[in-house]
C-alpha cells in the first residue's frame, strides 16, 4: 500500500470522527430505554445482539459508502465487504452487549482502520460517558468530561504491584484459565467486566495488564491501535502481534508484558 498522504490521515480521522458521531446518536437511543432485549446469535450459549447494535452497525456502514466508498468493511453484525484501497474498516457497533443490556457504562464502540499489517487508527469510544480513546496515524490522546489529554500507558512496575483486568472470570478453555489464574495469582489486583473500556484504561495509564481469549478481529483492532499508540504492547499468548484475535495479552510495558508472558506459558 502507498504512503498516506496528510491529507489521506486527516481524511481518516475526520471519516472515524463522524463514524463515532453517528455511533453515539443511535446507541443513546436505545441505551437504558424500557422494554430493550436482545436475541442470541449462539444456540448453546447468551451470545446477545440488539436492534442498537444493528443500527449502528448501519448507520456507519452508510457513512462509509458516501466518505469511502473504495475502502473494505468488516463489521460484527453484517460481516465482510471487500474494498480496492488496500484500507479496511473494523466495527464493533457495541463492545459489550451484555454490559449494554444490564444498563452498566462499560461498553463501547470500537472503529479502526487497516491495511495488510493490521490496525493503523482507532477508536474507543464510549458515548454515555462521553469519552473518546484515540490512537495512531500519529495521534494518541483521550477527550471526555475532563477535557483533553495525551494517551500514556504506565511505567514499569514488579507483576506484584500491577492491576490486571479481563471481561470474564472463566477467561476462555480450561487450558486458557489455568493459565490466567496463574498470572492472576501474582498480580496486587484483578477486575473483571468492563470489555473494551479496560483496554481504554490501558492506554489512558490506569492499570497494567489486559488478557482474553477467543476474541475477534473486531473486538481487538482499535484497543491495538490505540495501546500502541499509548506506548504500550498488545500481542497473543506467544508474544505475536494479533490483529486477527485469538488469545490477547495487553500491557503498558515491554517488561511487564514478559513478566506476563512468563506466566502463561508456566503450564
Amino acid at each position: 500500500m502507498p504512503m498516506l498522504s496528510e491529507s489521506d490521515r486527516a481524511d481518516l480521522i475526520g471519516t472515524a470522527a463522524d463514524l463515532a458521531a453517528a455511533a453515539r446518536e443511535a446507541t443513546l437511543l436505545h441505551f437504558r430505554s424500557a422494554g430493550l432485549s436482545a436475541e442470541t446469535k449462539e444456540a448453546d450459549r447468551f451470545d446477545p445482539v440488539t436492534v442498537a447494535d444493528r443500527l449502528c452497525e448501519e448507520r456507519m456502514r452508510a457513512i462509509l459508502a458516501h466518505r469511502r466508498p473504495q475502502d473494505g468493511i468488516l463489521g460484527e453484525e453484517m460481516g465482510a465487504r471487500a474494498g480496492q484501497s488496500g484500507l479496511t474498516w473494523v466495527l464493533d457497533p457495541i463492545d459489550g452487549t451484555r454490559s449494554y443490556l444490564c444498563g452498566t457504562p462499560t461498553w463501547g464502540v470500537l472503529i479502526s482502520v487497516a491495511d495488510e499489517t493490521g490496525p493503523i487508527y482507532g477508536l474507543i469510544d464510549q458515548p454515555y460517558i462521553g469519552e473518546r480513546f484515540e490512537g495512531g496515524l500519529g495521534r494518541a490522546v483521550m477527550r471526555g468530561p475532563m477535557g483533553e489529554r495525551a494517551l500514556a500507558t504506565r511505567a514499569p512496575r514488579p507483576l506484584a504491584e500491577a492491576i490486571l483486568m479481563s471481561t470474564f472470570p472463566e477467561v476462555g478453555s480450561a487450558e486458557e484459565e489455568a493459565a490466567f489464574r496463574r498470572l492472576s495469582r501474582q498480580v496486587k489486583l484483578t477486575r473483571y467486566g468492563t470489555d473494551c473500556y479496560a483496554y481504554a484504561l490501558l492506554a489512558a495509564g490506569q492499570i497494567d495488564l489486559v488478557v482474553e481469549a477467543g476474541l475477534q478481529p473486531y473486538d481487538v483492532q482499535a484497543p491495538m491501535a490505540v495501546i500502541e499508540a499509548a506506548g504500550g504492547v498488545f500481542t497473543d499468548w506467544q508474544g505475536r502481534r494479533n490483529p486477527s484475535g485469538g488469545r490477547v495479552i495487553a500491557a503498558a510495558n515491554a517488561e511487564i508484558h514478559a513478566a506476563a508472558l512468563e506466566m502463561l506459558g508456566a503450564g
